[in-house]
């Protein structure tokens, strides 16, 4: 995946189904939300994507506390984390929860 050609969303979206393979995932810009907020230089916040809420379902929840399904979640976006994405709100459940 070309990350120069790929904004944000769709890279934190193709990373989670990659490693959560979830039976559904929800990847929200909350960005405009956040206007005011200052921009990291070089960062994902030069494109104006850096709030994001990712609402997360999947089996590889079965069994996780909380915090183990937060950490997995970051683990996986560890690069965005580090590129500019300023706030991540993550929803993340397992199947019937």
């Amino acid at each position: 995946m070309n990350q120069a050609a790929t904004g944000v969303k769709d890279r934190i979206r193709a990373k989670l189904e990659a490693g959560l393979a979830p039976v559904a995932l929800e990847v929200i810009d909350d960005s405009h939300r956040h206007a005011g907020h200052l921009e990291h230089p070089g960062g994902a916040g030069q494109q104006g994507e850096t709030h994001f809420t990712v609402k997360v379902v999947s089996a590889a929840f079965v069994g996780k506390t909380r915090v183990q399904r937060h950490r997995a979640v970051n683990d996986l976006l560890a690069a965005e984390l580090a590129d500019g994405v300023h706030a991540l709100a993550i929803h993340a459940k397992a199947p019937g929860e």
